[in-house]
């Protein structure tokens, strides 16, 4: 991608709306070779930029989902001890074999298993793949210490192999949901970008471009509830990603226009705790419907 609008046509092709902030950022990304750090709330699209950005350049798509007690030794490789023990029997059964030998062959990458950041540091056909570290915040701080290494000279050990480092290294995007804050020495290794709730007309865009069968009337209906949501006291705050899930539930259920029954059926698209739910009983849900449409008409 040569310029800051292809990054924006270019994702754009894949249903992937970018503002010009963020095409930039991954413009920069791109053409620097830096890791690109996304932080945001849940649901603003920052998982779904890696997958454009892999399928707009044709690449593999790696992913290491994060979580609480991740360690090293998953994220990079597993040595297949169902195997190696196969291998130990029928070196006995055929009489036995030197140890020392048996020792070395037992640990070759014909028994090894790839895990994320390993099969990250491979050559892959059609190029560099995208490796998402999905929602980095999840995990403890010694996982952090140890990316640090990895990200800055793109490679990982295996003691019984030695050093392994990528040929061409992989494009980075780490996501972070800000459950806790990520250290900022691995933050400066990184350029960052923070992943917003979009205006109405960004998330206008988005809408067409995921649900385009909704019609126009819907759509802002739609839209212009969630927003309206966002602004009320929630534990969570629906995304990007529920008033996509929300309008093809309505259109599933060929509705046309929105009323207080039809929120009260479907809540459960947009809102994901019973405490939130609740508050929308009664007649919040028309109250803010009511100020949707009012708005609409200004």
């Amino acid at each position: 991608m040569q310029s800051i609008d292809e990054v924006q046509q270019t994702l754009a092709a894949q249903d992937y709306v970018c503002g010009r902030a963020l095409a930039t950022v991954l413009f920069l990304s791109l053409r620097l070779g830096r890791p690109l750090f996304l932080e945001g709330e849940a649901g603003t699209g920052k998982t779904e930029i890696a997958k454009a950005i892999a399928a707009a350049l044709g690449r593999r798509l790696i992913r290491l989902q994060c979580y609480e007690g991740l360690d090293a030794s998953s994220a990079v490789y597993e040595w297949n001890f169902a195997e190696q023990m196969i291998a130990i029997r029928a070196a006995e059964a055929a009489g036995g074999a030197d140890r020392d030998m048996l020792k070395d062959e037992l640990f070759t990458e014909d028994f090894l298993i790839e895990r994320p950041l390993l099969q990250a540091m491979r050559p892959q056909s059609g190029g560099a793949p995208v490796l998402l570290i999905d929602e980095i915040d999840r995990t403890d701080e010694p996982f952090e210490a140890f990316l640090l290494e990895a990200l800055s000279d793109y490679q990982v050990t295996i003691p019984e192999l030695g050093t392994i480092k990528a040929a061409e290294p992989p494009i980075v995007i780490l996501t972070s949901n800000r459950t806790r804050e990520v250290h900022d020495a691995l933050k400066r290794r990184c350029l960052y970008h923070w992943v917003d709730y979009p205006t109405f007309d960004r998330e206008m865009e988005i809408l067409h471009a995921r649900a385009p069968e909704a019609a126009e009337a819907l759509s802002r209906e739609v839209v212009g509830f969630v927003q309206k949501l966002r602004t009320e006291d929630l534990f969570k705050r629906p995304g990007v990603a529920e008033t996509i899930d929300w309008a093809k539930c309505l259109l599933a259920l060929d509705v046309l226009e929105l009323s207080p029954e039809v929120i009260a059926d479907t809540i459960g698209a947009i809102l994901k705790y019973q405490d939130d739910i609740q508050k929308l009983q009664g007649s919040e849900a028309k109250r803010i419907l009511d100020e949707v449409r009012t708005d609409a008409v200004a």
